[in-house]
């Protein structure tokens, strides 16, 4: 089985290596654009599966995995930030509440697709003005959906409280993609 990631993510590129899977990056060219009435909860997984659709026909020894990640609070879905203002204006519609992680994983081989989502509840502590402005300076969270990356340090100093898998909100939920390729 010839297993094909496409992310550029080097935190998915981790998790997967770390799970014992032997793998090849590719990448996909594709426009990311959700519909307007999607719900949140599907978003992740509609994203995931149209890269999966972008890529080319595999063959019958390949298996492609792609995912994506979502951030929402209060019915709104929080991308990944334009530059450092919209960065900083993310951390704080976080700062002192609870929001959701999403990550969707499509993983598709010549005729079989599997797609699944997982979810994780993330509560930060307040976080400063400064605060955010150190960390989107020494971090540059601009890959990130939601502006932070759990493992970095706003990760460790702020927050309080989760729900549910570090690496779903990481950005690969490790234990479906297990599941999954086992099961294939």
């Amino acid at each position: 089985m010839n297993i094909l990631l496409a992310s550029q993510s080097p935190r998915r590129k981790e998790l997967l290596s770390s799970l014992g899977f032997d793998f090849e990056v590719v990448k996909i060219d594709c426009e990311e654009i959700l519909p307007k009435h999607i719900e949140i909860g599907e978003a992740a997984a509609y994203l995931s599966e149209l890269k999966a659709e972008a890529f080319r026909k595999l063959e019958n020894d390949e298996v492609l995995i792609t995912a994506d990640t979502i951030v929402a609070i209060d019915n709104q879905i929080l991308g990944k930030p334009k530059d450092a203002d919209d960065a900083k204006n993310m951390l704080q519609k976080l700062s002192g509440k609870t929001h959701q992680v999403y990550t969707g994983i499509t993983i598709k081989t010549s005729n079989q697709t599997f797609t699944e989502t997982d979810v994780a509840n993330v509560e930060f502590d307040e976080i400063s003005d400064e605060e955010i402005d150190y960390y989107v300076q020494k971090y540059r969270p601009f890959d990130k959906a939601g502006s932070y990356g759990i493992q970095e340090w706003l990760g460790m100093a702020k927050i309080r409280k989760m729900e549910g898998s570090f690496y779903t909100i990481m950005g690969l939920p490790t234990h479906l993609v297990y599941k999954i390729l086992n099961k294939i």
